[in-house]
Parts: structure tokens; C-alpha cells; sequence
């Protein structure tokens, strides 16, 4: 699940900069949606649908959450891994939770995840660009392991925990919900993915994201799972444009976003650029290729 990736932002779609060849391969090899929807065009509703199969509104989550927001969505939701951890499935989540971590009882382990690897909340919800006295920091479980400072190899570590938990779980049933940090801004990337996009440092961004995509297919195929294993893809809402005047600090540019194609609208707008994503599904013999 990516963050805040636009439309037209993968070659698949028709991007024609931004090199993107194992999710378009994942493309061709499954199906590839053309009108495909988030539940929102901002994340937390949009996560609460994704997790709920619910409209966000009705299951009370209109509005995005921030670091010092109490409470989240609401306990009394059923969140797939908890319906299918009595059915045997191992269970982790890998990314942006974005939806309550204050209570405890809010965090993803205390919703049907066997264990948690992330941020809470989104990657500029700290200073300079969010008003706030808590740090950003990566957690495991429960308990906050990092302050995060430097977000550049955010999407390597990301993907050396899937390929480790799917190593870990070859055996068994499992589900896996890796919701990337990026591409919401403030973007960054690593060697080897700086300067390699023709589309500069957004372009770096996705691309990384797609060698991500790339290791976690193929070690799926190298363990004998790949014919028994549904893959899913797709954006929680829109490219961010028209940026509010806080995002501009600390090397942030208005060109560091995503495209919508022909589309109408941005992120945070009801129109299709807001909720039209990128939705590829990839499972071998099930779902038709091509």
C-alpha cells in the first residue's frame, strides 16, 4: 500500500519517465484495474476502509489522525487480521499505521497483528513541518526502537522485514500488510535509487519502491509460494499537490508529487485524482494474466 502514489505514476499506467519493470511485470502477470478506488482521498479514512471493508465515515473516521491524537478507530471494527488469525494465519504489519496509537490498545498488535515494524502516523508529522513535541519514531511491537531522522533507507528496511517474516512463515497460512512511508513527502531515497530516474528525486522514490515490490514477488517464487500466494497493490489516496505553505522546509519542493494523468483533483479533493489509485492484483492461476 503505497502513500500518496498517483494514478499515473507507475509505467503501467502510461508513466513514461518513471522506471517501474517488477510491478508492471506484476501488472501483466495479473490484472491490472483501471478504475480502482481508495475508500478516501486522504489516509487514515482511507486505512480504515482498507481494514474494515467499511465506508470510513461509517466506521467514524472522517478525518486524519496526528501524534497527539487520542484514540483511533474504533475498537469495536473488526480489522482482517483479525479475522483470520482463528483461521491459522501468521500476521505482521510493516508500515504507516495512521489509525490510533494512544492507547495501547489501539496499536496493530492489539488489533490482530502478531507483530508491528513502522511508523505510527505519516512521515511529516514531526518538526519543521508538523507542530509537535513527540518525536518521529520507528516502533517494533509496541515500543518506539528508533528516532527517526534520516527517512532515506525507510523503504530497504521496510522490505528486509517482509522478506524475513515471509521466510519466517513459508510453512503457514500467512498475511503480510506492508503500507510504505512514501511517496508522501518529504520524500528521500538511497543509493543505489538517487540520480537513477529520469523523473529526479520522486521518480528515485517510486522506484525504489518497485525494487521492493520486486524482492518480496520474487521471494515468494524462490520458497514455492508463488502460486499460492494473492498479492495486492495499490495507493491510499492521490498525489499530494497544491502543498500548504508548512510543507516547504528542510529541501521540500512543489515537484516532489506524483501524477494524476488527465485526471481531475488531487489528494484531499473528491474528484478522481483523489481516489482513483493504481490497483494491481497478481495471483497465478486464479486471477487472469494480462
Amino acid at each position: 500500500f503505497a502513500d500518496d502514489m498517483g494514478y499515473s505514476d507507475l509505467g503501467c499506467y502510461g508513466n513514461p519517465v518513471i522506471h517501474t519493470p517488477n510491478l508492471d511485470a506484476m501488472a501483466s502477470q495479473g490484472m491490472r484495474m483501471t478504475s480502482f478506488y481508495a475508500a478516501a482521498s486522504v489516509c487514515t479514512p482511507s486505512r480504515a476502509g482498507l481494514m474494515t471493508g467499511r465506508y470510513p465515515m461509517r466506521v467514524g473516521q472522517p478525518n486524519n489522525l496526528g501524534p497527539d491524537s487520542k484514540g483511533g478507530l474504533a475498537l469495536r471494527e473488526k480489522l482482517i487480521p483479525e479475522l483470520l488469525k482463528p483461521r491459522g494465519y501468521r500476521t505482521m504489519m510493516i508500515g504507516k499505521w495512521h489509525l490510533g496509537h494512544d492507547p495501547v490498545a489501539q496499536l496493530p498488535t492489539s488489533r490482530g497483528f502478531d507483530s508491528y515494524f513502522g511508523l505510527l502516523y505519516s512521515n511529516d508529522m514531526t518538526p519543521p513541518w508538523v507542530k509537535t513535541a513527540k518525536p518521529l519514531e520507528l516502533y517494533r511491537d509496541t515500543k518506539p526502537v528508533e528516532k527517526l531522522g534520516d527517512q532515506s533507507n525507510l523503504t530497504q528496511l521496510y522490505t528486509e522485514e517482509a522478506l524475513k517474516f515471509i521466510r519466517a512463515s513459508a510453512n503457514d497460512p500467512f498475511f503480510l500488510y506492508l503500507p510504505y512511508a512514501m511517496p508522501h513527502l518529504p520524500v528521500s531515497a538511497s543509493p543505489p535509487f538517487t540520480g537513477r530516474s529520469r523523473a529526479g528525486l520522486y521518480g528515485d522514490v517510486i522506484e525504489t519502491i518497485d525494487w521492493s515490490a520486486g524482492e518480496i514477488l520474487s521471494t515468494l517464487k524462490k520458497l514455492g509460494l508463488d502460486e499460492n500466494t494473492m498479492v495486492v497493490f495499490a495507493s491510499d489516496n492521490g498525489p499530494w499537490h497544491d502543498l500548504p505553505p508548512r510543507m516547504f522546509a528542510e529541501g521540500v519542493e512543489s515537484w516532489h508529487t506524483g501524477s494524476k494523468g488527465m485526471l481531475r483533483g488531487a489528494k484531499g479533493s473528491s474528484w478522481e485524482g483523489g481516489f482513483r489509485v493504481p490497483g494491481i492484483v497478481r495471483w497465478p492461476g486464479v486471477v487472469p494474466a494480462g
